[in-house]
């Protein structure tokens, strides 16, 4: 449901809308995991993601909807909802260590895709697909599903879903330098504040896993 409403939203969105509308994942699976995991954020975290959304805010503003573009919006909160509690379910049976982080990925994206699949083909038919596309199929189903969602699920096992949500969330950092990088795609001075507040607040809200004695030991090499 998360793919199917992200890539139906990039049909009647512009991009720069549907990314920022994804960026409030972190946000509701903060919430609903208070709820539902029972996992509060600290103090500190919640400054890093009051600082990283205020860098969200920052990197899309202006946004302007045409009127027409409401049902867009619609289907990419839906999927927004869907990945938000993708995240939390994901979180509850990883934390648990009973299952390997393949097994969860294999069974999850296994249902998903087939169900995905049978939509596309019922909706849209089999499109033909040239040597070069199932290259690219075979690429982004080995490396970016397979691989990138058994580390993910092998992340929940030990971060919080707030931790790994918004861990997640560095894309929207890491898209615009690789286009800068490979593509000559230029960055604004605006967009360079809004990555660094964003990333700021991403590192405030994982500083909670550095052990105490740490800081203590930095404290006294200081002090002498």
């Amino acid at each position: 449901m998360t793919q199917g409403a992200q890539f139906a939203g990039l049909a009647l969105l512009p991009a720069i809308t549907v990314n920022l509308l994804l960026s409030l994942t972190t946000l509701i699976v903060t919430f609903m995991g208070m709820a539902m995991l029972n996992e509060r954020p600290t103090g500190l975290q919640w400054v890093g993601l009051c600082c990283y959304l205020a860098g969200v805010v920052l990197y899309f503003f202006p946004v302007t909807l045409a009127a027409e573009q409401a049902s867009g919006v619609a289907i990419v909160l839906a999927g927004v909802v869907a990945n938000a509690v993708s995240t939390l379910l994901g979180r509850a049976i990883n934390r648990e260590g009973t299952l390997a982080p393949l097994t969860v990925t294999v069974v999850s994206m296994g249902l998903g895709a087939i169900a995905l699949l049978g939509a596309g083909i019922a909706l849209q038919g089999l499109p033909p697909i040239s040597a070069g596309g199932w290259l690219m199929i075979l690429w982004l189903a080995v490396v970016n599903t397979a691989f990138a969602f058994t580390l993910w699920n092998r992340s929940l096992r030990e971060l919080s879903a707030m931790e790994s949500s918004i861990i997640n969330n560095l894309m929207m950092i890491q898209i615009p330098v690789l286009a800068w990088l490979f593509l000559g795609e230029g960055i604004s001075l605006k967009a360079g504040i809004a990555f660094t507040l964003a990333g700021a607040g991403i590192m405030v809200v994982q500083l909670r896993r550095l052990p105490v004695r740490l800081f203590r030991s930095a404290f006294r090499q200081t002090t002498g």
